[in-house]
């Protein structure tokens, strides 16, 4: 097909490129690459409700592919919608371009209608932002923008005025799709500083390695790497869908969501090996050990912690080089000890996901725990943040073939169900499951129409426990009565099935694992809502003194306040169970 417009050969160079969709909402500053991309049929245009969620499905799409994914926003306000999504896929470290149609050129600078300054907007979340103000800037400048983004791993962002976007094109033979899609190096650390780790390492008889998504693609190397230094394998959020299956070593998570075993692993040992993380939590690192780091990310070395080595490296390739050098550990005592506490830690965890017949409300723990089970092996499962997250860290079991997709670094609500889109869209024979919670829901609930819109069988579970969870959670433990958290839903089920969605709800435990199994089960998509226990607590592994002054002023507050019911369900639900 002739290449006629700017517009046309935006298209086809994302075709060039690899790309097969782009998320997005049509708008008239977008006229000429939505005509583009339905003139030549080969891209689909995935028609999202909210900018936001095509962002958002775009970064899902790329964390599961591992290829460039697109998104597109109309000027001003279209393409603002974008930016929290967008932020996400950065902060995650994934490729995601956006289009960013701008108004016409000629009004740029003059307040005109809808006027924003997009290269400013999108400076904070992207590694490449410039706007193409004439035809002959479009090429090279759209290239430069899609290997940035695949070869720094993060956004890079086209603004295009939607006047421009309808120009004649230049006259340019398009690039080699290899030379848009730059393979990064395999970085290894010189000979020196792995003799430096090795002698540490040799050195020392309590090891423990700290696991992060660095690790992805490192499973077998580090396997090896764990038996013969006999460690304990700790690992952060990021890093569980990458080293906990098919794991002996493994003796959970650390962090505020994290195991007692996780973070006892790291407090009992001689020296912390961190591979591939950059976890932020400082008052989980040990005060009296010896931390060397291995990260791609030289910026990341020694932020969190005090360092005797950093090295920079990729950590499957660093593993693979420095296994030669290593004497190995006759004594396995360390490792003994934290398996046996990790054992422990998991069977005191899986006490509290049951559930009964009769006996409600249902226990979030029970929940997730039956989903696991009833899942496919290689199911990608989406979690919004806040307990969503606490229940799928501690209950969903990984496999080789499992995902586990979440805003793990930017922390954003309303996740879920826009990552599960874009994976969905990009892998239509894989089961894709979004742990939803009530909160996160709501706040982009109007895209749960992009499912029936375009056909995508995924499966939205929703813990509807009332209430902004974690966030009352924290309040709680600074000693303040909940405020602003309580959440009114309407039957979320009932919702769903207006819309044409096969839906249950549920509040009764002996209900639950039947609803499961149909809603998994069902060829197009389907919506679960689980009403579940509003007084859960998620205790972290390591509590403050501040955490245990402020419940107990909570405790004190609630009963002076007449809200001394709530201290009762809170001691039947986690003490008297």
């Amino acid at each position: 097909m002739a290449t006629r417009n700017v517009s046309d050969l935006v298209v086809e160079t994302l075709q060039q490129a690899g790309v097969r969709r782009v998320y997005g909402l049509v708008g008239d500053s977008l006229n000429g690459i939505t005509e583009a991309i339905r003139a030549r049929g080969v891209i689909d245009w995935v028609h999202v409700r909210h900018e936001e969620v095509a962002a958002f499905a775009a970064a899902g799409e790329s964390q599961v592919t591992g290829e460039l994914a697109v998104c597109a926003g109309s000027c001003g306000p279209g393409n603002l919608h974008l930016i929290n999504g967008l932020f996400d896929a950065h902060r995650t470290r994934t490729p995601v371009l956006a289009i960013a149609a701008h108004i016409p050129s000629s009004e740029i600078g003059l307040n005109y209608f809808q006027a924003t300054r997009p290269e400013e907007l999108f400076r904070d979340c992207s590694h490449f932002c410039e706007t193409v103000s004439d035809p002959e800037q479009l090429p090279n400048v759209l290239e430069a923008a899609i290997r940035s983004a695949v070869g720094k791993r993060g956004v890079a962002v086209v603004v295009i005025p939607g006047t421009v976007a309808l120009k004649e094109a230049p006259k340019r033979a398009l690039s080699a799709p290899a030379t848009l899609r730059p393979r990064a190096p395999v970085t290894v650390p010189p000979a020196d500083e792995l003799d430096r780790l090795a002698d540490l390492l040799n050195g020392s008889k309590k090891i423990t390695l700290l696991c992060g998504r660095g690790c992805a693609g490192a499973h077998a190397p580090l396997m090896r790497l764990a038996e013969r230094l006999k460690s304990p394998i700790v690992h952060a959020l990021g890093g569980k869908e990458h080293v906990e299956h098919d794991n002996p070593y493994d003796v959970g998570m650390t962090g505020l969501i994290g195991f007692s075993s996780g973070y006892a692993a790291m407090e009992a040992c001689e020296t912390l090996l961190m591979l591939g993380t950059d976890f932020p939590y400082r008052q989980f690192y040990p005060e009296h050990a010896k931390i060397a780091q291995v990260d791609l990310r030289p910026e990341n070395l020694g932020k969190r912690c005090r360092l005797e080595l950093g090295l920079v490296g990729d950590v499957a390739a660093t593993i693979e080089a420095l296994l030669p050098r290593l004497t190995g550990n006759d004594s396995g005592l360390h490792l003994e000890a934290s398996l046996k506490h990790y054992a422990k830690a998991r069977e005191d965890l899986d006490d509290l996901a049951n559930g009964k017949a009769g006996r409600k409300p249902i226990h979030p723990q029970y929940l997730t725990r039956l989903l696991s089970e009833a899942a496919t092996e290689n199911a990608v499962f989406t979690a919004d943040v806040g307990t969503p997250t606490v229940w799928a860290a501690r209950y969903l079991s990984m496999t080789a073939g499992r995902r586990l997709i979440g805003s793990w670094a930017h922390g954003s609500m309303a996740n879920a169900l826009p990552h599960a889109i874009g994976i969905q869209a990009a892998s239509p024979g894989r089961q894709v499951i979004s742990l939803s919670g009530d909160g996160g829901f709501a706040m982009l609930m109007g895209d749960i129409l992009t499912l029936t819109q375009e056909r995508l069988p995924v499966k939205v579970v929703i813990y509807n426990n009332g209430t902004l969870g974690f966030v009352e959670l924290e309040m709680k433990a600074a000693g303040y009565l909940e405020t602003g958290v309580t959440l009114e839903n309407p039957d979320f089920a009932a919702m769903a099935r207006a819309i044409g969605i096969h839906a249950h709800r549920v509040e009764d435990p002996g209900d639950l694992e039947g609803a499961i199994q149909d809603v998994l089960s069902h060829p197009g998509p389907a919506l679960l809502d689980v009403v579940t226990n509003r007084q859960e607590l998620a205790m972290p592994p390591k509590l403050q003194a501040e955490q245990v002054k402020g419940f107990s002023l909570y405790a004190l507050q609630a009963v002076m306040n007449g809200r001394g019911d709530a201290i009762l369900d809170l001691a039947k639900t986690n003490l008297l169970r």
